[in-house]
């Protein structure tokens, strides 16, 4: 994990990861050198963390910034595709869940104007062996508190409609999926953490399919968190101005609208139960 890779096998790591192409000459630089003691750091701590069905991602490590970071998940990827493999776990599978590492690099480079990964601590989760890309959906199998019961979060990557045909499709995957390689793990609930559980957007959009995909949660709990609808509508800082921002579709309407009114959007997590209810 360490060395200078030759460069067929660096090419092979970012095509696993899905790097896109404004990012693979910095990429191959990363992987052309030596790991750094702050990459050989973060390597060292998603070993440490492997196969230990982490609830939250890794964020901070003492110097080691997103450069850091972003090489170490690299390196990390095929360590991880290789025992995934021995799981049992299907090719497309791991091929779907490790190319979000490049999704979160192209989505930080149209967020930010420029290469870098400010949702390292995410893509942590996809280097565990607790998170997977089943269909329309990801879903993160960890225990609900340190001792207490198995739970699936479920979540939405930017990449296509939230149709309930998809959601379903998903749904009965990872149901499949999970009852299949993790036999052991007595999965008690499922839930959602997101803005798109805030009950505003239901009743602005009620017939979208962002309504109903929340519809689907319960015991919703609220919390402000008012830069998530702008950063995953628009992907723009929290700090944006909203003058300058897009109104060509209903959602961005909504979400401006919001804010010009003195509104302030909320992330909501609300419950399931597992397998989730399908159409």
């Amino acid at each position: 994990m360490f060395e200078q890779l030759h460069p067929r096998i660096a090419a092979a790591i970012l095509e696993l990861c899905a790097v896109p192409e404004p990012d693979v000459g910095a990429c191959t630089a990363m992987l052309r050198t030596e790991a750094g003691e702050p990459v050989r750091s973060a390597l060292a701590a998603l070993e440490a963390r492997w196969g230990s069905f982490p609830a939250e991602g890794l964020r901070m490590l003492p110097g080691v910034d997103s450069r850091a970071w972003i090489e170490a998940l690299l390196r990390f990827a095929p360590v991880a595709a290789a025992r995934l493999e021995g799981m049992r776990i299907p090719a497309a599978v791991i091929e779907a869940t490790l190319a979000d590492i490049g999704a979160q690099l192209h989505w930080h480079r149209r967020t930010h104007g420029g290469f870098g990964l400010d949702t390292a601590w995410w893509t942590t989760l996809h280097l565990s062996g607790s998170l997977y890309r089943l269909g329309r959906l990801q879903f993160h199998l960890h225990r609900d508190t340190e001792s207490g019961p198995w739970t699936v979060g479920l979540h939405i990557p930017e990449d296509g409609a939230l149709d309930a045909g998809s959601v379903d499709a998903s749904l009965r995957l990872a149901a499949t999926f999970l009852a299949e390689h993790f036999p052991a793990h007595r999965i008690d609930h499922a839930y959602c953490d997101s803005w798109l559980l805030d009950p505003h957007l239901a009743d602005a959009l009620p017939n979208s399919n962002m309504a109903a995909f929340s519809a689907r949660f319960t015991n919703v709990e609220l919390r402000d968190e008012p830069g998530d609808a702008l950063y995953f509508t628009f992907r723009v800082p929290a700090d944006a101005e909203i003058s300058t921002l897009p109104r060509d579709s209903s959602l961005q309407r909504v979400v401006l609208e919001r804010i010009e009114n003195g509104g302030s959007w909320r992330v909501g997590k609300g419950l399931a139960p597992w397998p989730m209810p399908v159409g």
